[in-house]
């Protein structure tokens, strides 16, 4: 199923910022605290970001390392590191030295941008990261490092040097998505990519110029990136900049800037839905938008009846930029959506179930589900095995199993990846997995999702020790936590005498799943 795009229009991410700019001038396109910033600002505060870096020595196809928490920087990051034909590398600030140092060394990034809170990780890592140039502080900054702001005031506003950019094939950001290897897997995505797939949700939410987009989640995640930064960007709206989802203060700030909609997850939904909500001010709410992981049916239908509140949800994965399908806005005479599905592809997007050999199904077939359309992600940055298993005859094959109904909606059943989703968060057992079996007392280990009311799932670890050594539950995860993001850290772990394995020896993971589910 697809739908036809309009007449391409050639603008690349440095283009559209200069474009809507002078379009929209003083216009407020960020609110952050208690200050805003204009369109016209942002084009001259990411011209000034371009030009420092390009003093650097910085050119088309560097990477940058974006180590930063939700702030008003990593905005002008995001939007003047493409200027200069340059890559915009976020790094999940949620992450631990060991893996920081892949994402950097990985992307052969020259330049890490982070903050005071953040160098005792970097200093940790920094002798092998051989590709690193420069490291820049926003804040106060030490020895061995620039200071961002000083390289700001010192940089030209004007229009950093002109670069030859081929937007459908140069590309301006690398993210890092979980692996099933053990490690994540750099996503390029184009300028084409990004600018195409905010329009592909620009003109799904036909949202006016007065809208405003609360940005709740981190911005080292695609859906704040493309849904509440560059969607409102395209259409000359505003965003709602904060650090970040608090059940105490959400509906407070969704009232002080009139936010027109945010963009959540179901664990946010399930948690506001137990929070206190009498008296509320939602007069500026238009509706809200969920993704990252299914909503349960109940979620959905108590938030929006709760909060007189429709739910926009959808559907997408990095390799895709963000969205690809969602279910059709309701209106005052007519409501199309199907609660429990993921919905119909965005214009500009193409989705089909197949089998194993890569042949259509017909509708209520069980299958795989593909994507195809200006989206799509270049490719995946110096992995040609993922690249050849992934990308084929323009499809994206997203590892998501489901199928198609009579009337073009798709369904979400299983995932053929063997993945966790921790509170829209994506986990793969695997690097949990290989953190377990560097401990000196491991001899088997493997990780499943278990159920979970808030969090839809957690990851719970399987244990069996060698012969003669002894650990803690407590021991497993202090070692867990010093190796992995915090919310990669198994909840639950059980120690076993054995664990059933497979004829080649592999473990039988659906067994323990068969258990749990029980």
């Amino acid at each position: 199923m697809n739908f036809l795009t309009k007449e391409e229009t050639k603008m690349n991410l440095r283009e559209l910022v200069n474009n809507q700019a002078k379009k929209y001038k003083d216009k407020t396109f960020m609110y952050w605290e208690d200050i805003t910033i204009s369109y016209s600002q942002i084009d001259e505060l990411t011209n000034k970001v371009a030009n420092f870096l390009y003093n650097l020595g910085i050119r088309k196809g560097d990477k940058v390392s974006v180590y930063l928490p939700n702030m008003p920087v990593f905005v002008y990051l995001y939007l003047g590191i493409p200027k200069i034909g340059a890559v915009t590398g976020p790094v999940n600030a949620l992450f631990k030295a060991r893996e920081v140092k892949f994402v950097v060394d990985n992307s052969e990034a020259k330049i890490i941008v982070t903050i005071p809170k953040f160098m005792g990780v970097i200093n940790e890592i920094r002798d092998e990261l051989p590709n690193v140039e420069q490291v820049i502080v926003v804040g106060e900054s030490t020895e061995g490092t620039l200071n961002f702001w000083e390289l700001m005031e010192k940089a030209s506003r004007n229009a950093p040097p002109l670069v030859v950019i081929d937007e459908k094939n140069d590309p301006a950001a690398i993210l890092y998505t979980s692996g099933t290897t053990g490690f994540p897997k750099g996503v390029l995505q184009t300028h084409y990519n990004i600018r195409r797939n905010a329009e592909m949700i620009k003109d799904f939410l036909n949202a006016e110029e007065h809208y405003r987009f609360m940005l709740i989640l981190p911005l080292f995640h695609v859906n704040a990136q493309i849904v509440t930064v560059m969607a409102p960007f395209t259409i000359g709206a505003s965003c709602i900049l904060t650090p970040g989802f608090s059940a105490q203060t959400h509906w407070e700030t969704v009232a002080k800037y009139k936010a027109s909609t945010f963009s959540a997850v179901p664990t946010i939904l399930s948690i506001l839905l137990k929070m206190p909500h009498e008296n509320l001010d939602l007069s500026s709410l238009e509706f809200v938008i969920c993704g990252a992981a299914p909503l349960p049916v109940e979620v959905f239908k108590a938030f929006e009846e709760t909060f007189k509140c429709r739910i926009v949800e959808g559907y997408g994965l990095t390799e895709g930029t963000c969205a690809s399908s969602v279910n059709p806005i309701p209106t005052d005479t007519e409501d199309r959506r199907k609660i429990g599905s993921i919905g119909i592809p965005l214009p500009g997007n193409e989705m089909k179930i197949v089998d194993g050999d890569g042949n259509d199904l017909p509708p209520n077939s069980k299958g795989e589900i593909l994507v195809k359309g200006d989206n799509v992600m270049k490719e995946y940055f110096k992995n040609p095995e993922a690249n050849a298993q992934t990308l084929k005859g323009g499809w994206l094959y997203t590892g998501d199993i489901g199928h198609i109904d009579e009337d073009g909606f798709f369904y979400i059943t299983d995932r053929k990846k063997d993945m966790i989703i921790r509170g829209g968060e994506n986990i793969y057992p695997r690097e949990i997995e290989e953190v377990l079996y560097s401990h000196p007392a491991v001899s088997l280990a493997t990780v499943i999702g278990v159920k979970d009311k808030i969090y839809g799932e957690l990851p719970k670890a399987f244990i069996v020790l060698k012969e003669g050594k002894s650990v803690t539950t407590e021991e497993i995860l202090k070692f867990c936590k010093e190796n992995l993001a915090d919310f990669k850290v198994p909840k639950y772990v059980e120690f076993r005498d054995d664990l059933l394995m497979t004829p080649t020896g592999k473990i039988m993971k659906q067994a323990l799943r068969d258990e749990e589910n029980a």
